[in-house]
């Protein structure tokens, strides 16, 4: 297992993280998985076998049971691994039952400890952006809970760049907790987030998780242009990540074939070892229904790709380049910083546009 620096932080995290979405098959979760405490134990455990630790999860799967299930199947190994979590997310029918409001971060982190069966959490991430709490209400409870031995890190999720640096710029002028990592959907298959969250990571010092990053199962080698496994997320009518372009995507795993072929690994594999490649990028949040899945995506850590792989892959994936990103490469590229290069770099064998 390789062990990357979470941001500007001092925290060592592992390149591949155990995602825990899939435990507890509560409500319109029971579509993807419904693993228990004595399923996910044996999970966990090869996990932890393979140097993973990191475990992420959130109070809103499964309505706080996937929590559950992860405190009571870690157990004793509860300190020898991190636990990231999230808030913000809608878990009720009352009107506080979301957002980042003080009453709702404060409860629900409390709530998450009790469940989780521990007296801390390593990372606690604002789920989604909420637009009516004020930032700075956000910020000041996530300093209670801090100071209070509650939380040691915090980051974002799901956010946009804008948003993203609002909070980093109060938090700086207010003395209140910066953002050290954020969690973000990020694919060969989805690359929108190399516009703005890969430059501001960089620029800025956030650690990037990414969920999902085999989209869903798209990009693993079970779908192709013939072929889905009836027993999908797809399949049973989950939506995410929705996918605008079916041929792009198609395209994008055949290339992934061809590498994985020539280099006798799995397509799986070639699409984490890309990500991992990637500017800012931390540590992938992988799920699993087997053993076998997840030491096959652990695996992926030791896969190094080729420039000639990596070019190949980026030009059949790479977005547009939309203004005013065209522009700059147009007439700034010589006064391009490490962020900037974020973007840029993907871009570098074409000439004036």
């Amino acid at each position: 297992m390789e062990y990357r620096t979470l941001g500007r932080t001092g925290l060592k995290v592992s390149a591949i993280a155990m995602g825990t979405f899939s435990f507890g098959g509560v409500g319109a979760f029971a579509r993807v998985a419904n693993q228990g405490v004595t399923e996910a134990r044996r999970l966990i455990d090869c996990c932890i076998d393979g140097g993973v630790n990191l475990f992420d999860t959130a109070n809103m799967y499964s309505l706080g049971r996937s929590e559950e299930i992860l405190g009571e199947a870690l157990g004793d190994k509860r300190e020898k691994v991190l636990i990231s979590s999230k808030a913000r997310m809608r878990i009720g029918d009352g009107p506080n039952d979301e957002g980042t409001s003080r009453y709702h971060l404060i409860r629900e982190c409390e709530r998450s400890l009790t469940r989780l069966k521990t007296d801390h959490i390593d990372i606690y991430f604002m789920h989604e952006w909420d637009g009516v709490t004020p930032v700075e209400e956000m910020l000041s409870a996530l300093d209670t809970l801090r100071q209070q031995g509650k939380i040691r890190y915090v980051g974002c999720s799901n956010y946009s760049g804008w948003h993203i640096m609002k909070a980093l710029g109060l938090a700086e002028a207010k003395n209140l907790p910066r953002f050290v990592t954020q969690q973000i959907h990020y694919t060969l298959e989805a690359r929108e987030a190399e516009y703005e969250l890969l430059p501001i990571s960089v620029d800025q010092g956030l650690g990037v998780m990414v969920w999902s990053p085999l989209a869903a199962g798209l990009l693993s080698g079970a779908f192709g242009r013939d072929r889905a496994p009836a027993d999908s997320r797809q399949a049973v009518g989950w939506s995410e990540p929705p996918i605008r372009d079916r041929e792009r995507l198609w395209s994008i795993v055949d290339a992934l074939e061809v590498i994985a072929k020539t280099r006798g690994v799995s397509v799986a594999q070639v699409s984490l070892a890309w990500t991992l490649s990637r500017p800012a990028v931390t540590s992938l949040v992988v799920g699993g229904l087997s053993e076998d899945q997840f030491r096959d995506n652990i695996a992926a850590v030791d896969l190094k790709l080729s420039e000639e792989e990596l070019d190949a892959l980026n030009k059949v994936s790479r977005p547009p380049y939309i203004y005013p990103y065209w522009h700059q490469h147009n007439f700034a590229a010589a006064r391009f910083s490490a962020g900037d290069q974020a973007l840029h770099d993907s871009y570098a064998d074409l000439g004036m546009i």
